[in-house]
């Protein structure tokens, strides 16, 4: 077995670790680092729960080794929250009832975030669409696309203020 040096910030934290070659970075991040927020569901990529943001983009954890983020940057579901103030994404899933069992909202979250981000205005099928990269079986991902429209339309709100 095979131990590696690795150097990673995580949610702005430097860590420095030792991990096995084929320590998965959702694994790492949960045992090593105790950032259980990131889910662990299928192990294969499809279900969404393990998303967090590599250098800025959406990624699923269980599909990268540890070693892979030497030197790189994570966000994970924690560092989402700024001096312990929920995002306006965060806040709306609560409001519109966007999670039950919560297993599947860090990912949907991280990948929501990311989304956001590079498109600001996406259409109801767009929601749709980036949400078919994430399975939930408890709330039938109404109060999911309530949350992520909720969010839109403030910041479209918010945009156009600003404006005036």
């Amino acid at each position: 077995m095979s131990v590696h040096e690795i150097e990673v910030t995580i949610n702005g934290k430097k860590y420095q670790e030792q991990v096995e070659s084929r320590m998965l970075l959702s694994d790492f991040l949960r045992e090593i680092c105790g950032l259980t927020g990131t889910h662990v569901g299928c192990e294969h990529g499809v279900c969404g729960a393990c998303t967090i943001h590599l250098n800025g983009s959406a990624v699923r954890s269980c599909l990268i080794f540890a070693v892979q983020v030497d030197g790189q940057e994570i966000t994970t579901v924690e560092g989402l929250t700024k001096d312990g103030e929920l995002t306006p994404l965060q806040r709306n899933f609560i409001e519109c009832h966007g999670l039950q069992c919560g297993f599947c909202t860090p990912g949907i979250l991280m990948s929501t975030t990311d989304y956001l981000q590079k498109n600001p205005n996406p259409t109801l099928q767009e929601i749709k669409e980036m949400l078919s990269g994430h399975l939930c079986r408890c709330t039938g991902y109404e109060g999911i696309i309530k949350a992520i429209q909720k969010t839109v339309d403030e910041n479209n709100h918010h945009y156009e203020a600003e404006r005036r």
